[in-house]
């Protein structure tokens, strides 16, 4: 085996232990949320009717976009695509802002509402709502936050792009840059039914 070769596979190895991390991680929150839906299952849905689904629909599509943008730039960097790849991974950074322009007014709206954990707004109500809020701001909180971490994970990768240093011949940093985006989609893709679609 290649000394580049078993770069890459430890790269690949170091990408895929860390992935797990994030799952577990994430698989707390989501096993924290089945816990107390099964409490309060009709205050859960009565708490998810109060969320925008339009906007959440709307971030699930920013959000597969951007995921099918930085896979296209994998493919791109294996052709040797530069340029090309610069600008899938620049569609793939503006589909991240997109996506947290729409949470911000989305979590402006709703504090606006006086809807946030400690609120005064749902300490008046039942408690079964209150948990769910704060579920909703700490699950989405923690997603933003990796959403925030990808986008600025990207933009240097796509500087070691345009400066050459990934590559047809290396580019392992891009890949585990588009498998950690991946993620951060997946992860989204379980936050949306659940907390928007909750019936």
């Amino acid at each position: 085996m290649s000394h580049h070769h078993k770069d890459y596979a430890g790269a690949k190895l170091g990408m895929w232990l860390f992935l797990f991390t994030e799952l577990l991680l994430f698989g707390g929150l989501f096993i924290l949320y089945a816990v107390y839906l099964a409490r309060y299952p009709h205050e859960f849905a009565a708490a998810g009717s109060k969320l925008n689904w339009v906007m959440g629909s709307a971030n699930t599509v920013v959000l597969l976009t951007s995921s099918l943008c930085a896979a296209m730039a994998v493919t791109a960097v294996q052709r040797g695509e530069q340029r090309r790849v610069v600008q899938l991974i620049g569609a793939t950074i503006l589909c991240a802002a997109g996506f947290m322009t729409i949470k911000y007014f989305e979590w402006s709206a709703k504090i606006g509402h006086g809807i946030y954990p400690g609120s005064e707004h749902l300490k008046a109500g039942p408690p079964g709502e209150s948990v769910f809020f704060s579920l909703y701001y700490m699950t989405t909180g923690i997603h933003g936050l990796h959403v925030l971490i990808g986008a600025a994970l990207l933009t240097w990768i796509g500087v070691k792009v345009k400066s050459g240093q990934v590559n047809a011949s290396d580019y392992a940093l891009l890949e585990n840059g588009a498998l950690y985006w991946h993620l951060v989609d997946l992860i989204w893709i379980f936050i949306f039914p659940l907390y928007y679609l909750v019936l």
